[in-house]
C-alpha cells in the first residue's frame, strides 16, 4: 500500500514545527502559512473563522496531496492587521468556539445523570413509560450496560 504509517500523520518529528510562514511579495499584506501534521477538519474551521472577520480580503486553504498530511493556508488582509495577527485571533476564536461547544455537550449529558421525573417531565406526553429514560438508557443504568442514545 502506498500509504504511509498512520504515526506519519500526526507526530511531529524532533526537528519539525507544527507552522512555517511564507510571505507573499507579489500580494500585499498576504502570507502562505503551511501547518504540519493537520488536515482538512482544522484547514476549514480556520478559513471559516478567517472569513467571518471583515478586515481578511480573502482566505482559502488547500491539501496538496492526501498522502502528505499538511494544507496551505492563504490569507490577505486589507493592511490594518497582518496575516499572522489574523490567524492567531482566528485560532484564539476557535479554541473559544470549541470550548463552549464542549461546555454545551457536557452540560447535556450531565441531564442524563439526573432522573427526567424528578424534574417534573411527563413521559407519557414523549410516548415513554414511567421507567424509561428519554436519553435512551434504562433509568439508572450505566452507558453501554443496554441501550444509548444512539439506538433507535
Amino acid at each position: 500500500m502506498n500509504a504511509p504509517p498512520r504515526f506519519e500523520l500526526f507526530v511531529l518529528e524532533d526537528d519539525q514545527s507544527i507552522l512555517e510562514v511564507t510571505e507573499d511579495t507579489k500580494i500585499p499584506n498576504a502570507a502562505t502559512f503551511k501547518i504540519h501534521k493537520q488536515d482538512h477538519t482544522l484547514g476549514n474551521m480556520l478559513r471559516a473563522q478567517l472569513l467571518a472577520t471583515p478586515q481578511i480580503l480573502f482566505a482559502g486553504y488547500k491539501t496538496p496531496h492526501p498522502l502528505h498530511p499538511h494544507f496551505l493556508l492563504k490569507i490577505q488582509t486589507d493592511g490594518s492587521l497582518t496575516p499572522a495577527a489574523a490567524l492567531e485571533a482566528a485560532a484564539t476564536r476557535l479554541i473559544g468556539a470549541i470550548s463552549s461547544l464542549e461546555a454545551k455537550f457536557r452540560r447535556e449529558f450531565s441531564f442524563k445523570d439526573t432522573d427526567a421525573g424528578a424534574a417534573g417531565i411527563n413521559l407519557g406526553s414523549m410516548g415513554m413509560g414511567p421507567g424509561e429514560d428519554p436519553y435512551g438508557g434504562a433509568g439508572g443504568a450505566t452507558w453501554g450496560a443496554q441501550r444509548d442514545y444512539l439506538d433507535f
